[in-house]
């Protein structure tokens, strides 16, 4: 509105040359003619509104959800292989998934696979420098990618088709033969404390880590924390080390794209057939014991609003209730529609943004929660108006409308994760990497499209306990009033995101300073 109002202070209705009788007549005449619009308008956009035809134009049933699976291929000694055939365009697509992330790394030495992932690609292969290799694929429009996650390593590739071969064999030196570099470990250690010196700039980045803490424990693998001094302990010796014992685990290799799969799985056999049998990882003992219910609160004395998680522990995918329980996230947090969006931000006006649920993972526990940001003197309005949407699920009673509308969300939004060869290649992976079936998005669809309210309201009884959740309130203070006591959750639990300074001022941490 602000926009339009300024543009009629901007308009002329009337021309320089008329006299000002003129001028009177012709706006007394504009004015008449604009109230008489406005009668003809109005009463047919009440007609409109009222009538809402739009709700009338016919819906077409989804088109039968059939993904083109990748071919599957097991080599003798463990290695899988996924072959995508897709010859829309002329290019050519892969990577190779490696077990094991920061989830097993040294909490001594935390932070080496984000600097393994760096110095890994910077530092080039035997042959091939880096640098050169920048070079080179720069006039390709071509590019090779190593990356570290949680759980898993990862190198990638892609390129035009006439070049695939020479770009397969380059992704495949550095994978198999990497040469680490003194100078680019210490350019990756200098990235990594930068961003750890960074690390609380980002209030909502905050919540999220220290909410994830409160769940899964401070100290758990799952939330381990970079410091100054654990990166600056990583030495030459641990990515070679660290490469040498995940290179022999089972790796999963995904290529995509225009090619003949026949002439590609004979280059990829000559390249991963002859490698020695993989060497299975070791199952975990991950303990999760979420949250001590309660109020926590970090101080941000430089912003004007909080932050606000609420959170709990979750399940994981395997659970025979997940399909259950993606309908009640959408009911509760799953966008403009939702109970959150409509009581806390629409209705009420105490939020910027709210939503959330439970976030899924593959091989444990995830987290269940609900963000929402919120000026600084309705922190605890909004709070209690969340919370309240929350227990709700456990009092109020979901309705068919709410039911139809959260099942048409997901099934919709799901064709769309899934609409390209390479998306489904890149979930066919995770799925092999995870040990799910490989009609685990299938069986996942006819879960969500067979979910009744008998099973949405079976899924907030069992995992919606509001006696168990704690609250991380990031803001301001003397800002917030009420004060977070008010919440009735006991004494405010402070949380200190002071970053440690390590004691050798030789280490990454000045490097970055300087």
């Amino acid at each position: 509105m602000r926009g339009l109002e300024k543009g009629h202070a901007r308009t002329r209705w009337c021309s320089p040359a008329l006299s000002p009788g003129k001028r009177r007549k012709d706006g007394a005449r504009n004015v008449l003619a604009g109230t008489a619009l406005l009668v003809l308008l109005v009463p047919a956009a009440i007609h409109a509104q009222q009538t809402k035809p739009w709700e009338k134009i016919p819906i077409p049933p989804l088109h039968a959800f059939k993904p083109q699976q990748p071919t599957r291929i097991e080599l003798k000694n463990g290695i899988v292989v996924f072959l995508q055939e897709d010859h829309e365009l002329p290019f050519v697509s892969g990577s190779v998934l490696i077990p094991g992330g920061s989830r097993d790394e040294d909490p001594a030495k935390a932070g080496l696979i984000g600097i393994y992932g760096q110095a890994w690609r910077t530092s080039g292969s035997a042959k091939m420098d880096g640098d050169a290799m920048d070079d080179l694929l720069e006039a390709k429009a071509a590019h090779i990618e190593t990356n570290g996650d949680d759980d898993s390593t990862s190198i990638a590739w892609d390129s035009l088709k006439g070049d695939a071969d020479q770009v397969f064999s380059l992704a495949l030196d550095l994978l198999f033969h990497p040469k680490f570099n003194q100078e680019k470990l210490e350019l990756a250690q200098q990235q990594e404390a930068t961003a750890i010196v960074r690390r609380n700039d980002d209030v909502s980045a905050v919540a999220e880590r220290e909410s994830a803490k409160l769940v899964y424990g401070a100290d758990s693998p799952y939330t381990r924390q970079p410091e100054l001094a654990t990166i600056g302990a990583v030495t030459l010796a641990d990515l070679e080390a660290w490469h040498d014992r995940t290179i022999k685990g089972r790796l999963i290799v995904g290529i995509s794209g225009d090619f003949d799969a026949a002439a590609m799985e004979a280059k990829v056999r000559a390249a991963f057939e002859n490698l020695p049998p993989v060497t299975p990882e070791p199952a975990r003992r991950d303990e999760f014991a979420g949250p001590k219910p309660g109020v926590y609160f970090i101080e941000k004395d430089d912003v004007d609003q909080s932050n606000v998680e609420i959170v709990g522990l979750g399940t994981d995918r395997r659970n025979p209730d997940v399909p259950a329980l993606a309908v009640m996230d959408e009911i509760l947090g799953g966008g403009f529609a939702s109970r959150l969006f409509q009581k806390v931000r629409t209705e009420l006006g105490l939020a910027y943004e709210v939503g959330g649920g439970f976030g899924l993972e593959y091989d444990h526990p995830g987290t269940f929660g609900v963000e929402l940001t919120t000026k600084s003197a309705s922190t605890v309005e909004a709070t209690k108006a969340a919370e309240a949407e929350i227990a709700g699920l456990n009092s109020k009673p979901f309705t068919e409308v709410e039911l139809k509308r959260a099942k048409d969300d997901i099934l919709n939004s799901f064709l769309f994760r899934y609409d390209t060869r390479d998306k489904v290649l890149d979930e066919r992976e995770k799925l092999e990497y995870y040990g799910y079936p490989a009609d685990y998005l299938e069986t996942y669809e006819a879960g969500i499209e067979k979910v009744t309210l008998a099973d949405v309201t079976a899924a907030a009884k069992k995992y919606i306990h509001p006696e168990k959740l704690a609250v991380l309130v990031v803001g301001n203070e003397p800002e917030i009033k009420p004060g977070l006591a008010t919440l009735g959750q006991g004494a405010v639990k402070p949380i200190d995101i002071t970053i440690p300074q390590p004691a050798d001022a030789r280490s990454a941490g000045s490097a970055a300073e300087k």
